[in-house]
């Protein structure tokens, strides 16, 4: 029988017998394991494939090492962990199961062809007690033991709370006029807002870093019934007060359930194809977004402001019933952690990091929202705001520097490449939301449109953000690059921005439009790329912390982009009045067309076109502002090294 054997089975014999004697010898000094093993696992594979002659696929040679290991030794070889997940390449990852490598679907037919006659010429397998190859084979793509089907359900649930969420958040933009006159306190229109951006920037760090210490789910499903709640009683509100509280619940309840959802998702999802699910998360939250400013006043025209709230419900109430018995319990906590209760993981948790660094944002938000739109920004509840930030947030830094578990690490804002893009990532939303406020001020003010008018001058760039947005998630599933997004979206936003610093009246009204498409683009670019890049360089024990400080850091970008262009125009304007403006009663159309554009047309000719001079001299300044600031972005960009996903390369 054996004179008769073929040479490929002899061949097959000799691989085997190399494989053994790489495992006999792992204890050797030039065999290492564990990290160095894995980053010296694809030169290993290359000197067995020449010696051999059969060309073995590194992740293929990877998982046959682990299961001779297991024979030779009693005990599986063990694979370092310590990788972040771009280096990961094509494994899967699993939080909740061992972390052994597995071979990618891409490979199962050259594993069968390579590797079946090993088994069969030893009987190898059969006697470790391992199972067939089909039977080791993962059923499913995604990650922490989840089922295709169970994956679709908990992935619809977090994309229904993003578009409730998003469709909650706008539907203000276009009802709060008829909510404040209901409750005759139109005085107090600015709180709505204020309130719900307070709440939803300032607790998503900690549902973050929470969820690290007792797993997903529990925060998860608690962010969802407080919005639930929070959703009701805004529909059954009998005083303004009572309401404003209301969307602050609403905003604490949307922030923590948007953040938990992405971080639920990069759970799930290697990142590999991470790109193509947050392309899904960016769709819905462009469609949530505009059928909330869309249809707000249509339901508070039809059916009572009260229905805005009511017809969130259902939705909410089946995203949470879907979540309790889906969401793995332990989802987010390391292999071999049990899942701890509130009271042991508060014993472990920075709450003093947790308490300053949410006074800063609180009072940072209270002062630069309120500082020049609400109140003047010499009243003392503006100045008392912002010195509050100003002693907290220091003794944050303090306080994270030396605590043992923080809740917003400080190397993540001081090492390459994620505080470049983090810090990108915030200057980037300054940028959009400076134009956001801006642009339909330059519409009213110096192109005397009404407000509807201006608003729908937004619609066409609107929609370009989104669609870019979601092709470039899956642009980057396709080609595995990076930077290449990262970079367009900034130098787009550089030509947005100095093109909108030339804007003059007179123009065509397609040109104008041609001034607004290259910033949303840059911003539809910028913003996934950079959520997927800093996914990519950490590592999956901080994939919570990183999300949170990501999402903190461009909720503020957003609060400074009105604040800061607010101030650069008002300054600018207050200028650039005291020059253009002449005539007897100066002072007096100064001070009233500071207070109200609305009053700019019916000023006298000769007041008017003085007015209309001065704030396009003072919004030039403003987006000249924007354009320094997409100058810095581009600084912070262009030298971060970010390989190509899956490749093993240093970032």
């Amino acid at each position: 029988m054996a004179s008769n054997r073929s040479p490929s089975g002899s061949r097959n014999a000799t691989e085997h017998t190399s494989l053994l004697s790489v495992v006999d010898n792992s204890s050797d000094s030039r065999f290492p394991s564990n990290e160095s093993g894995a980053q010296d696992g694809s030169q290993r594979d290359n000197d067995h494939d020449d010696d051999e002659g059969t060309e073995i696929d590194p992740n293929e040679f990877d998982n046959l090492l682990c299961r001779s290991g297991s024979i030779a030794s009693g005990v599986g070889i063990e694979i370092g962990s310590q990788e972040t997940a771009l280096l990961r390449g094509s494994r899967r990852y699993s939080i909740s199961q061992p972390q052994v490598r597995r071979p990618s679907r891409a490979s199962r037919a050259s594993r069968r062809k390579s590797f079946s006659s090993i088994g069969s010429s030893t009987g190898i397998l059969e006697e470790s007690g391992e199972d067939t190859d089909e039977d080791a084979e993962p059923k499913s793509p995604f990650m922490a033991g989840v089922s295709v089907a169970r994956f679709w359900l908990i992935f619809g649930g977090v994309l229904v709370c993003y578009f409730v969420a998003c469709f909650d958040s706008t539907i203000m933009v276009s009802s709060h006029p008829i909510i404040t006159s209901y409750f005759k306190s139109a005085n107090s229109a600015s709180w709505l807002s204020t309130a719900f951006l307070l709440t939803s920037t300032s607790f998503q760090p900690l549902f973050g870093r929470l969820s690290d210490t007792i797993g997903r789910k529990t925060p998860y499903v608690f962010t969802m019934a407080v919005f639930l709640v929070a959703t009701v009683w805004c529909a059954l509100a009998q005083s303004m007060l009572s309401f404003i509280m209301a969307r602050a619940l609403c905003g604490l309840g949307a922030g923590g359930m948007m953040s938990l959802g992405s971080i639920i998702t990069s759970d799930l999802v290697p990142i590999e194809i991470r790109g193509a699910y947050q392309s899904y998360i960016n769709m819905i939250f462009g469609v949530g977004s505009a059928l909330g400013a869309a249809l707000g006043g249509a339901i508070a025209d039809n059916l009572g402001w009260r229905w805005e709230f009511g017809v969130q419900l259902p939705a909410l109430f089946a995203c949470l019933c879907i979540a309790c018995f889906t969401v793995p319990k332990d989802l987010g906590l390391p292999e071999g952690v049990q899942t701890k209760s509130l009271w042991e993981a508060m014993k472990v948790f920075d709450y003093k990091g947790s308490i300053l660094l949410t006074t800063s944002i609180t009072f940072l938000i209270l002062g630069l929202n309120l500082g020049g739109n609400v109140y003047p920004w010499s009243h003392p509840f503006v100045i008392t705001s912002l010195v509050i930030f100003l002693i907290a947030f220091p003794l944050f830094i303090y306080v994270e520097s030396w605590v043992d578990l923080p809740i917003m690490p400080l190397h993540l804002l001081i090492r390459n490449p994620r505080a470049g893009l983090i810090l990108s990532n915030s200057i980037g939303a300054i940028i959009v939301n400076a134009i956001m406020f801006n642009v339909p001020l330059y519409f009213q003010a110096v192109l005397l449109e009404t407000a509807t008018s201006s608003g729908l001058r937004l619609i066409v760039p609107t929609i370009a953000s989104s669609a870019v947005g979601t092709a470039t998630g899956f642009i980057i599933t396709y080609n595995k690059r990076l930077k290449s997004p990262l970079v367009a979206g900034v130098v787009l936003l550089m030509i947005g921005t100095t093109g909108l610093s030339t804007m003059k009246r007179g123009l065509p009204e397609w040109a104008y439009l041609l001034y607004l498409i290259p910033s949303s683009m840059g911003s539809g670019f910028m913003f996934p790329a950079t959520f997927m890049a800093v996914l990519a360089v950490s590592e999956q024990s901080e994939q919570a912390v990183v999300t949170s400080t990501l999402i903190l850091w461009r909720s503020m970008g957003m609060v400074l982009g009105v604040a800061t262009s607010s101030l650069v125009l008002q300054n600018a304007l207050y200028y650039y009045l005291e020059i253009f403006v002449k005539g007897p009663d100066k002072w007096h159309v100064i001070e009233e067309v500071r207070k109200s554009v609305l009053v700019i047309p019916k000023l006298e000719a000769m007041y008017r076109e003085q007015v209309i001079d001065s704030y396009a001299a003072s919004l030039r300044v403003t987006f000249i502002m924007a354009a320094v600031f997409a100058a810095l972005a581009i600084a912070l960009t262009l030298p971060l090294r970010l390989p190509r996903l899956g490749q093993r390369k240093s970032t």
